[in-house]
């Protein structure tokens, strides 16, 4: 009976002691930071790749890679995911820029040379001052379209209910970080001590904007049924697809382009339109 107590108490100190580091700990887990030294624009020698610094609010200097568009194409204010970098997104860049699509993808605090360190209040504060930096660009608001990847998808929900853009494109989404904690801590009760919360749920039944959802059908890091119940509650106009084959970071590998160019060519026409139906001045 002793011995049985014993294990027990020791138990129930390591479970203890697994919560404790969870909740410690946790910002380290949702923020990876990558420690790989950051690689400049000025190293890669690309043409019309820029690399763009501005202050985020609290005086933090941000970096920012910038692809301009082509004419008459948007410009995509890209949010990558949580383990990413901008370096490794640079095919991506360079996929869409091939097609004449701008990109402006910021990195987060403590990420691809940006200062400070990351947290929900301070990634959304941020995104809105990239926002306000990519306008300053000469980006018209009717141009830019939010593109969200992973974590990126809470950043650019939570933005598009502060800035008026043309679209939203979520790219694995979620409904909420406890909601995927959860998945992956099955016999933590991780809901109530998290602090990074994105609640996407909650926060994209507000939005009026035409919206792209693409999800892997095989993503084992964001199940694609988190991704489904996301769409669940967002309002028209909507498209969700999901990418047969395709796993948590490798949609483009498995046709996810044809249809984030369908999307975007949408927008546009319905753009032109209005803007030829509009009354002259």
């Amino acid at each position: 009976m002793k011995l049985i107590l014993v294990v027990a108490g020791v138990a129930i100190l390591a479970y203890a002691a697994i919560l404790v580091g969870l909740y410690v700990f946790q910002r380290r887990l949702v923020y990876p930071v990558q420690t790989a030294p950051y690689t400049s624009v000025s190293e890669l020698r690309l043409d019309k790749l820029q690399e763009v610094r501005f202050r985020a609010s609290d005086g933090a200097v941000l970096v920012a890679w910038w692809m301009p568009a082509g004419p008459g194409k948007p410009t995509l204010l890209y949010f990558h995911g949580n383990a990413a970098a901008l370096l490794n997104r640079l095919p991506r860049i360079e996929r869409f820029s091939a097609a004449g699509y701008g990109v402006f993808m910021p990195a987060y605090r403590g990420y691809s040379g940006s200062e400070g360190s990351p947290s929900e209040a301070a990634l959304i504060d941020d995104a809105v001052t990239a926002y306000d930096a990519l306008r300053e660009r000469g980006v018209r608001k009717e141009d830019i379209v939010l593109y969200g990847e992973s974590l990126g998808t809470g950043v650019a929900i939570q933005l598009a209910g502060r800035r008026k853009v043309a679209g939203l494109v979520l790219d694995a989404p979620y409904t909420s970080l406890p909601d995927v904690a959860q998945l992956a801590y099955p016999f933590v009760p991780v809901r109530p001590f998290m602090t990074e919360r994105f609640d996407s749920q909650r926060h994209i039944r507000k939005l009026d904007v035409p919206i792209l959802m693409m999800h892997g059908a095989e993503d084992q890091v964001i199940p694609i049924s988190l991704g489904r119940e996301l769409f669940s509650v967002a309002n028209e106009p909507k498209t969700f697809v999901a990418i047969e084959g395709a796993a948590h970071s490798n949609i483009y590998d498995y046709g996810a382009f044809a249809h984030l160019d369908r999307f975007l060519k949408g927008l546009s026409k319905t753009r032109s339109d209005v803007e030829r139906l509009a009354p002259a001045d």
